[in-house]
């Protein structure tokens, strides 16, 4: 059986530049690589954490007009962290934390377009 192995999980922003403040503030993710055809109908910027392999696409498309359905499921992308409490203060100063489970010691975080990413310390 082939092997497989994750490369990116891609999510579609509204707000390119607020995204990427977003990822950058809250989670340290920098840009490493772009796609901007020249027509300027979308463009396709990835992050990296610097230290995994795994990166997060974001794609903007240019004719898109309206917030994005999410629909009911719970997808979500999960962080984990090294210093759990100063990522949480930094989250709670950012206003992003829209929900905690202190019994699984976890919480979520909400980024611009309103994707959940779950936040979990080194175990």
């Amino acid at each position: 059986m082939a092997n497989f192995k994750f490369v990116h999980n891609n999510i579609n922003v509204r707000d390119l530049s607020k995204s990427l403040a977003f990822y950058k503030e809250a989670l340290g993710l920098n840009e490493v690589r772009r796609i901007s055809p020249e027509d300027g109908s979308f463009i396709i910027v990835y992050l990296s954490d610097g230290s995994s392999e795994h990166q997060l696409e974001l794609t903007w498309l240019r004719d898109w007009d309206r917030p994005y359905n999410l629909g009911d499921n719970e997808f979500h992308l999960a962080f984990r962290t090294d210093n759990y409490q100063e990522a949480h203060q930094k989250h709670h100063d950012m206003g992003c934390i829209c929900y905690e489970n202190p019994a699984m010691g976890i919480y979520f975080i909400v980024d611009p377009d309103g994707y959940w990413l779950e936040v979990l310390p080194n175990r």
